[in-house]
């Protein structure tokens, strides 16, 4: 059996099912109603940071699923 050289980068394709994933994984992680200050809270921050900083890198772009509340920076959404 032969094996392939992998490829250097996910494709296109590779990279929409990684940005559904990313959503879902996201909005798991920001769902619950917890109080901020407890560890689990603390640390779905954590997780929360490196999901976003992640999705930048792989995409090259920011993460289209975030939208901030009136407490926070308000974007229109970017004509893509």
């Amino acid at each position: 059996m032969a094996r392939s050289k992998p490829s250097k980068q996910l494709s296109q394709a590779e990279i929409e099912r990684f940005l559904v994933a990313a959503e879902a994984l996201h909005l798991s992680i920001v769902k619950p109603f917890i109080s901020p200050h407890c560890d689990h809270y603390r640390q779905t921050r954590v997780l929360h940071e490196v999901l976003l900083k992640t999705v930048r890198e792989v995409t090259g772009r920011e993460v289209g699923f975030i939208r901030w509340n009136t407490t926070g920076p308000v974007r229109p959404p970017a004509a893509e």
